[in-house]
């Protein structure tokens, strides 16, 4: 893989990164089955796509940003 190749999968590092959560808050999350994860043996993973609509989910569930 090039570096100009986009990662398809993010580790757990650079997906709280992402949502700018601690690496704890996404484990705990996790956990629960809040965010959706990829299970590669003993790795976790988090695909960006999924991260997107956990987000979207949680604007409408909770009104968004405007209300």
């Amino acid at each position: 893989m090039t570096n100009n190749t986009p990662a398809l999968l993010l580790t757990p590092r650079d997906a709280a990164r992402a949502l700018a959560i601690s690496p704890r808050k996404l484990w705990a999350m996790t956990a629960s089955g809040e965010i959706p994860c990829v299970r590669l043996g003993r790795s976790v993973r988090y695909h960006p796509a999924s991260l997107e609509k956990f987000i979207h989910a949680k604007e409408k569930k909770e009104g968004g940003a405007d209300g």
